[in-house]
């Protein structure tokens, strides 16, 4: 049996199901984007709060981890369970503005680039991809890092207002973007490889360009397997950056770009060292991936049925 809405796509086969158009209005996107990142974050924060603590540079016993099994107890059976989701305020305040400014930006720019038009497909999505991350990063770059600083071991702040003043006070308004140079060093090449990725999965996964669950969220988690893999070593510098101001180590707290903290990464662990967390930044990534694809497509959907319908 055909999919509920194929025959809209028989009559209008210029029609991407992808793409932006007329079937998925930009505030439709940007809203479906919103709560997919609200969604996508929350449920995977527990295995975000075991990368940071992973990537993280330290000399204490206790806050050293052998794996994901190993953090997870260890974080839920010393610190509670809790420990697991502290920070996760300030993402849910970010990821919901920040992604809604991110699938709207990479729609609009998909569509206004040709993304839809036989040809135009790869060098539109990746500069659709590269667009909505400088959007979004700007606006989410704050708030990562505050969450960032109440994961880590021993984090002393209690609420996202707290870790936001001290830092400012102490730290000064650079604190919350000195790593975004790095961020978006990152974050680039990683929504270019994702969305790459992403639309090569679903050529294979959904030929047809119907509505397909299973084909986005397979496809989704695939791409953000293999992104996260490729730019894990940025992650690590974005993070020694982020956390650097909570070090008892000088040398950490005085890193003021990727540069540094590439040099100080490499000085003491080698190339081994950007591989820190890599384990559980592809079993976020994936899963998350899948979700964020999964609840986007599915929320956009609904709400421009519902719409339709009004």
């Amino acid at each position: 049996m055909a999919p509920e809405g194929s025959a809209d796509l028989a009559i209008e086969p210029e029609l991407d199901y992808e793409g932006l158009g007329g079937n998925y209005p930009l505030h439709i996107n940007m809203i479906a984007g919103s709560l997919a990142g609200i969604t996508e974050h929350g449920v995977m924060f527990p295995v975000d709060v075991i990368r940071t603590r992973m990537q993280v540079l330290t000399t204490s016993p206790s806050a050293t981890y052998t794996g994901i099994a190993d953090a997870f107890a260890r974080i839920s059976s010393v610190e509670g369970f809790r420990a697991l989701w502290k920070g996760i305020a300030s993402v849910i305040l970010g990821a919901g503005p920040a992604h809604a400014l991110y699938f709207g930006t990479y729609e609009l720019v998909k569509d206004l680039t040709g993304g839809n038009k036989e040809g135009f497909q790869f060098l539109s999505t990746t500069l659709a991809g590269a667009s909505a991350t400088i959007v979004s990063d700007a606006f989410m770059n704050p708030f990562d890092v505050i969450k960032q600083r109440m994961q880590m071991h021993g984090s002393p702040y209690t609420s996202i207002t707290h870790c936001a003043t001290h830092l400012f006070r102490s730290e000064g308004l650079r604190a919350f973007y000195v790593s975004y140079p790095t961020t978006l060093a990152m974050t680039v090449p990683f929504t270019a490889i994702q969305f790459a990725t992403y639309e090569w999965a679903q050529e294979v996964l959904n030929p047809n360009n119907h509505y397909s669950p299973m084909a986005h969220a397979v496809g989704g988690g695939f791409a953000g397997a293999i992104a996260a893999a490729c730019t894990n070593p940025l992650d690590v510098t974005k993070t020694l950056l982020q956390t650097k101001g909570c070090s008892s180590d000088p040398e950490i707290r005085h890193a003021k770009s990727m540069w540094q903290a590439g040099r100080i990464i490499y000085a003491r662990e080698g190339l081994r060292g950007f591989m820190r967390g890599l384990t559980p930044r592809i079993f976020s990534h994936m899963p998350s991936n899948a979700l964020a694809w999964l609840s986007y497509e599915g929320f956009r959907s609904a709400l421009h049925e519902y719409g339709n319908e009004s």
